[in-house]
């Protein structure tokens, strides 16, 4: 599977695969998991990440799994940041179930392996949603390792744009137990309303005791900045993300802030940024120009949690 006439615009009611729109960000999403694996010092393992890449054959993605020294390039890398965000929810996700969340769903899942690579408490259930050909090529790259889950891993394939509530519960969700739910680089991609519809969902759906952890942004955020900045620090392209044109993937029109909305119903607010995960993780904060440095202070991660 290779990508070609990759389409970086989005349209109502589109679809993607692991190689187009959407769902190529994911395949992009697995090549820095894959680099901070290699690192000495990475902050997680995923030792699908690469075998996912691989199988999708992007030749872009290809040569960087080969020459991982080309991340540096661009004023995105290197990219330790994905490393960052992915310890994060891994905690997190770890920390739930440890204090008594017993399923937990994961929100556009991606690529990422959690239901197979996480020391899941012996019963969880995780549920991963996202686009059925992506957890279709998921599935397929898995079952050809033999890879085996290490919790009881159930595939919901929907779009958040849809009525992913019903097949959720169709594919054995309980509303009566706690839940540890995540949206990670997931709001970006959705429209205002369709954004604020998913967390009245999730309300309607947590009950006491469900926690979830959010990667958003603070504000308002221009998509086109990210182009514009690569382009100014990279003017060759040599970065290997240089073809994944992300800005047109985004949405930012109007929507309720996550924090706010949620903390006016009842949610316990914990709030970090990119920054204070590195400190906390031990990662030395590498020199970035402004413009990089004034959208990762943006970024937030934050965890909500409804009391008992």
């Amino acid at each position: 599977m290779t990508t070609s006439n990759t389409s970086w615009t989005r349209s109502e009611g589109d679809s993607w695969d692991i190689v187009s729109s959407v769902g190529f960000t994911a395949l992009g999403v697995a090549a820095m998991r894959a680099l901070e694996t290699k690192r000495a010092d990475g902050l997680v393992r995923d030792e699908f990440a690469e075998r996912f890449v691989r199988a999708a054959g992007e030749p872009n993605l290809l040569a960087l799994m080969d020459k991982p020294e080309t991340a540096e390039r661009g004023a995105f890398g290197p990219p330790r940041h994905m490393g960052i965000r992915s310890k994060f929810f891994d905690e997190f996700f770890l920390a739930a179930a440890a204090s008594g969340a017993p399923q937990a769903v994961i929100l556009a899942a991606g690529l990422d392996a959690r239901a197979h690579r996480l020391d899941w408490p012996e019963g969880e259930i995780v549920f991963e949603v996202d686009q059925p050909q992506v957890l279709a090529f998921k599935g397929q790259v898995l079952a050809g390792l033999g890879a085996t889950p290490k919790s009881d891993r159930r595939e919901v394939a929907v779009d958040l744009r849809d009525d992913w509530p019903a097949a959720l519960k169709a594919a054995g969700f309980d509303p009566a137990v706690p839940t540890a739910w995540s949206a990670e680089g997931l709001l970006p991609y959705l429209p205002g309303a369709a954004q604020d519809l998913l967390f009245q969902r999730i309300v309607e759906l947590s009950a006491p005791g469900s926690q979830i952890a959010v990667e958003s942004f603070r504000g308002a955020f221009d998509p086109s900045s990210f182009r514009r900045i690569e382009e100014k620090y990279d003017p060759d392209n040599e970065s290997p993300f240089a073809k994944m044109d992300i800005s047109g993937l985004f949405y930012n029109d109007e929507r309720a802030d996550p924090v706010e909305w949620l903390g006016e119903r009842g949610w316990a607010i914990h709030d970090q940024n990119p920054f204070d995960l590195a400190t906390k993780y031990g990662v030395p904060i590498p020199e970035v120009p402004e413009e990089v440095r004034e959208i990762s202070e943006k970024m937030r991660y934050f965890v909500a949690s409804l009391p008992r």
